[in-house]
């Protein structure tokens, strides 16, 4: 992508640059092509609500791309297990965690990104570096299944080797959910989560994987959580004295993640519809915190009023000066670095495909095989 054409849109359409937006159904109909001309969104992210069948897919992909003036991300949250949006087209993935040496990490991530690359997408919203031992483990937090290993060492190496593997097969990964979800004892999908853990714990368990894995220079982007630290020096509050999220954090993106553990790279938000968001905070409202706290993506997936209403309340904030041009070009700047790295489309192929399938089945008897999983 040429990096120039970034910077010389208008702002209505810089502004697009930042949001990562969701689609309704599996076609690109009149509704999806009026959602795209009117935001021109920098990112559009599948769910299983979009995806029928493999070549329906990467049309569907390949329509929404050749739509968009600059080349969009086009993401999926393809972790396995109970996150594959996937199931319709492929046999199903194994979980994270049911995998428990480098090799069977090393395995699902060529797959996976072979099989992404086919169906047309270039990033995927993955790995999970949340750390859950057997003690966090009993609580009901969703995350469940989702994350690799049982202690901050393995989700490291397992992450780490995932990550890698998955970019040198041409797929884009993200590090999430910053600074961590593994302790939580609340699903951020229904409310805010308090993490109630002291700092030490924070730095030394949940922040351990960002550290050693942000050393290799190979994280290029990283999922913020929407969840408070009430032990961490970092927590705010907002301006009616709650427990201001993590995603909507200077402090936890600027002097944490930027500052104290040096991440230059895209930092965007988990889904701002969630409930941890829109029980505290107008989706609007939301948009115009992710970005004053350094936010350089704004995730919002489902409902497209909500995508029209955020869009225009940044818009507004730049008109009124509330936010700063030099503040959208920040992330457009990072953005359109990311960019670069998007690889070349490969061509469909579902003989491939159904190769890669058998591939997945072997590595999910393997698991069962060797681990009772």
């Amino acid at each position: 992508m040429d990096s120039k054409l970034i910077f010389s849109l208008p702002i209505e359409k810089k502004i697009g640059q930042l949001f990562f937006v969701g689609i309704a159904g599996s076609q690109y109909d009149d509704e999806t092509r009026k959602l795209l001309d009117e935001i021109s969104p920098g990112g559009v992210c599948l769910f299983t609500r979009n995806i029928r069948e493999a070549e329906q897919t990467r049309n569907l992909l390949d329509q929404i791309s050749d739509s968009l003036e600059v080349l969009p991300f086009l993401s999926i949250d393809q972790e396995g297990g109970l996150v594959d949006r996937l199931r319709r087209v492929i046999t199903p993935m194994p979980s994270a965690n049911s995998l428990k040496d480098v090799q069977d990490v090393r395995n699902l991530a060529e797959i996976s990104a072979e099989v992404l690359q086919i169906l047309g997408f270039n990033m995927n919203f993955a790995p999970v570096v949340d750390v859950i031992d057997e003690n966090r483990g009993k609580e009901s937090n969703g995350i469940f299944s989702r994350n690799f290993g049982n202690s901050k060492e393995e989700v490291t190496e397992f992450a780490e080797e995932y990550l890698n593997v998955l970019q040198n097969g041409g797929i884009i990964g993200c590090l999430k959910h910053f600074p961590g979800l593994g302790a939580s004892q609340v699903d951020s999908h229904e409310e805010l989560p308090s993490v109630n853990i002291a700092e030490n714990e924070l730095n030394e368990v949940d922040l351990f994987p960002y550290r050693e894995i942000l050393k290799g220079g190979n994280v290029h982007a990283v999922m913020v959580a929407h969840a408070a630290f009430p032990g961490a020096d970092l927590q705010e509050t907002d301006q009616n004295g709650k427990l201001l999220p993590s995603s909507l954090s200077f402090k936890f993106i600027n002097k944490l993640l930027r500052g104290n553990l040096g991440f230059n790279g895209l930092v965007l938000t988990d889904d701002l519809e969630m409930g941890a968001i829109l029980k505290n905070y107008g989706i609007g409202e939301a948009c115009k915190m992710a970005i004053l706290a350094g936010e350089d993506m704004l995730s919002v997936c489902a409902d497209q009023n909500r995508i029209y209403e955020g869009y225009n309340a940044v818009l507004k904030a730049v008109e009124s000066g509330e936010i700063t041009e030099a503040r959208i070009d920040e992330s457009i700047n990072r953005i359109a670095l990311l960019k670069e790295k998007i690889s070349n489309k490969i061509a469909f192929d579902s003989a491939r495909l159904q190769f890669l399938s058998d591939e997945i089945d072997k590595l999910n008897k393997k698991i069962s095989y060797s681990y009772g999983g």
